[in-house]
């Protein structure tokens, strides 16, 4: 197994990832739609993938308007999983933050997803509220957390 290379998410990468977005996220999966929504914004977006020899292995992006910045979705391929690439996209999201004159990012995670509350915290991350059943159809409640940049 080799190293993967974060790139820029493309139009292209959004079919091959499908598969793998609803076997990481079930029947929450985001669709084409959604994807090709987020990236028609590059102004306002910041979309990666983890590329391993032309082989789309995780993906992440950033939503980031003037004072508000979030998370939208990180992504690792089961078999890709505790090997550091969900850090590896984290990290690169908030280096496009810090670029972007953003002094804080936002996130929600889901409430039973411990090991990305753990991820995120070492991260600088700090739990900051609830969403009651903010995911659906499973009414998942998330966990709202935030870092500051520096």
């Amino acid at each position: 197994m080799s190293a993967a290379t974060l790139r820029p998410m493309r139009w292209w990468d959004i079919d091959p990832l499908l598969a793998m977005e609803h076997d990481l996220f079930g029947s929450e999966s985001w669709t084409a739609v959604a994807f090709w929504s987020e990236l028609a914004q590059p102004s306002t977006r910041h979309y990666v993938v983890a590329d391993d020899d032309g082989e789309l292995v995780g993906w992440a992006g950033l939503a980031a308007w003037s004072g508000e910045s979030f998370v939208q979705t990180i992504a690792v391929r089961r078999d890709r999983q505790h090997a550091g690439l969900g850090r590896a996209l984290l990290s690169e999201l908030l280096d496009e933050a810090k670029r972007r004159g953003e002094r804080h990012v936002m996130l929600e995670v889901r409430a039973n997803d411990e090991r990305a509350q753990r991820m995120y915290a070492r991260a600088g991350f700090e739990a900051i509220g609830r969403r009651a059943r903010y995911y659906q159809p499973s009414g998942i409640d998330a966990i709202v957390m935030r870092a500051e940049l520096s």
